[in-house]
């Protein structure tokens, strides 16, 4: 029993004595164990938090700077096309290199690399923006492919590339005053690139909604087709008359739409260098001439509508006209009383200013200021040049601008108030995008009554059959016109030897659809023995031009009996 008995109760003290040694242990020197603990990993992630604060110090500025630079390359534009569909520009993905400097590993073997692959650029520039330890700078915007490959193929760490959008004009020069010019970070500088932006695309990006978004396309007014003529015939011009340039507009009469509008010499958008040239600017908008005979056209309708002078009144042109010691001639002059119609195809600078004198000279500056020829002209482009008025409109300055000497003005200005005496009468301004018929209504201005606006078609259309306009005429399309030759003026005097020549234009005489203006400036004569004259030059490009478009804009020819071309009468 004894034996039975023992080991169940040695069993019990082994039990019992862990118990009792754990219980012996003091109860502070657990609770150090535990502050110790605590203490170790608060240390631990004292050193964590701190590193990623110091880390975070390091990358807050290249942060910022990758953003800018996402922002700045993923702003998208819309498509502007023509009125047919036609793409005018587009975007295309092109990479842009950077550099991440702190990342630059040897400073000497990327210079040296990049410079090898491209070497327009500047060595002295990429060292210095290597070793300025900035978290982001550009290197090198819109690469193009080939480049792009290369650099990477050296494998340089802190070397990248972003995909950024570039700006495409398909057409190149074709229309590259109207659609204008961006900037490298697709900002519109220029044309209706600019236009876009100031209208809507600006604020768009600033909310971020611009980015990386298809945009409904921007339609514009314009022909493709009809600008690819004008330009081509005013290219053809310049080289057969060796002219210095030249502009020309083709614009909807009905509507005031901008179907063409070209002027040159002119520049590529896609080398938006170009554009910084100082002959480059946009004549037909943007500078402002004395347009010489073409204002007779106005001067008359003046001087009919104001009821003073009939188309069948007389003028005595037999001599000289005095005015405030300025003698006012005729160029091949017929020195004889000529009619209202003679006047005009004869363009006869002495008969003009008399029907100017008959209405008054108050009148004249206020019908000039209601063809809005006295202020700058509003249109979707910037580039819109301000009139230059005479110091004095006095008596010799109203009949200098009677026949187009004294005031200056765009040869938009021309074509838009023009296409006011033949449409019957109403002024419409100008516009670079598509217009309704609710539209048209609601901005035109009724500047002289319909019948005078018969008179000026059968007036225009008589100096093409009859008068100088004659090289313009187009079987079947009843052109109509009124040319224009004028002085330049150099140090304050006109110089004889060098004009600005223009012929304004419409058709078809009997309904007027479109406006057709043509400048050149300086022509030569084609060949010895000949002149210079608007009748010579700008007249036979502009039925050019009519040749050329009037199919694509749906304007079909029209003959009589025998095939002649339909006239219309007075």
């Amino acid at each position: 029993m004894t034996l039975a008995t023992e080991p169940a109760s040695f069993l019990q003290v082994r039990r019992t004595q862990p118990r009792a040694a754990r219980s012996s242990v003091s109860s502070s020197a657990v609770k150090s164990r535990v502050y110790l603990a605590m203490l170790a990993f608060a240390c631990v992630y004292a050193a964590i938090g701190g590193r990623l604060i110091y880390l975070a110090q390091m990358d807050e500025a290249p942060s910022r700077a990758w953003i800018s630079a996402q922002d700045s390359v993923a702003a998208s534009r819309p498509d502007l096309i023509d009125r047919n569909g036609e793409i005018l520009a587009t975007d295309i993905k092109t990479a842009s290199l950077y550099a991440e400097p702190r990342r630059i590993l040897d400073v000497d073997e990327a210079v040296e690399g990049l410079t090898r692959v491209l070497p327009d650029l500047d060595e002295a520039l990429v060292r210095r923006r290597l070793e300025s330890g900035a978290g982001f700078v550009w290197l090198k915007r819109e690469m193009t492919p080939d480049k792009a490959e290369q650099v990477h193929d050296l494998g340089l760490p802190g070397i990248g590339f972003l995909s950024e959008n570039q700006r495409f004009y398909p057409g190149g020069p074709t229309a590259g005053h109207i659609v204008g010019a961006v900037n490298v970070d697709n900002q519109g500088l220029s044309g209706i690139e600019k236009y876009v932006d100031d209208q809507w695309l600006r604020d768009l990006q600033s909310i971020g909604f611009a980015s990386g978004r298809t945009m409904e396309p921007v339609r514009l007014s314009v022909d493709l087709r009809v600008q690819h003529v004008v330009r081509d015939e005013l290219v053809k011009a310049m080289e057969r008359y060796r002219a210095i340039a030249a502009a020309g507009i083709v614009l909807d009469a009905k509507t005031g739409e901008v179907v063409a509008m070209s002027s040159l010499p002119d520049y590529d958008p896609n080398d938006r260098s170009e554009a910084l040239e100082k002959d480059r600017l946009n004549r037909a908008t943007g500078g402002v001439f004395e347009m010489g005979s073409v204002f007779k056209a106005f001067t008359t309708a003046m001087a009919l509508d104001s009821g003073a002078v009939t188309i069948n009144d007389s003028f005595d042109a037999t001599r000289p006209l005095r005015a405030a010691g300025r003698t006012i001639t005729d160029f091949h002059g017929k020195n004889r009383i000529l009619s209202v119609p003679e006047i005009f195809i004869y363009s006869s600078n002495i008969g003009t200013a008399k029907m100017m004198l008959a209405t008054g000279v108050a009148r004249q500056k206020e019908f000039m200021e209601r063809l809005h020829l006295t202020k700058r002209l509003q249109t979707e482009l910037p580039e819109n040049a301000a009139p230059l008025l005479p110091p004095k409109w006095n008596e010799l300055a109203a009949m200098t601008i009677s026949f187009g000497h004294g005031l200056s003005v765009t040869p938009m200005q021309t074509a838009v108030a023009a296409a006011a005496m033949v449409n019957g009468g109403s002024l419409l301004p100008p516009t670079f995008v598509p217009r309704t018929q609710e539209e048209v209504k609601a901005l035109k201005k009724q500047v002289i009554s319909p019948e005078v606006s018969r008179m000026m078609r059968y007036l225009f259309r008589l100096n093409v059959l009859s008068g100088s306009g004659r090289r313009a005429d187009v079987p079947g399309y009843t052109v109509g016109g009124k040319t224009g030759t004028a002085e330049k003026i150099e140090n304050g005097v006109y110089v004889s030897n060098k004009r600005r020549n223009s012929f304004l234009s419409a058709f078809p005489m009997d309904d007027p659809r479109y406006v057709v203006l043509v400048v050149l400036d300086e022509p030569k004569s084609e060949r010895e023995g000949i002149g210079a004259t608007a009748g010579l030059n700008t007249a036979p490009t502009t039925g050019a031009i009519i040749r050329r478009a009037a199919p694509m804009l749906g304007v079909m020819p029209r003959f009589g009996k025998g095939d002649e071309p339909i006239e219309i009468s007075y």
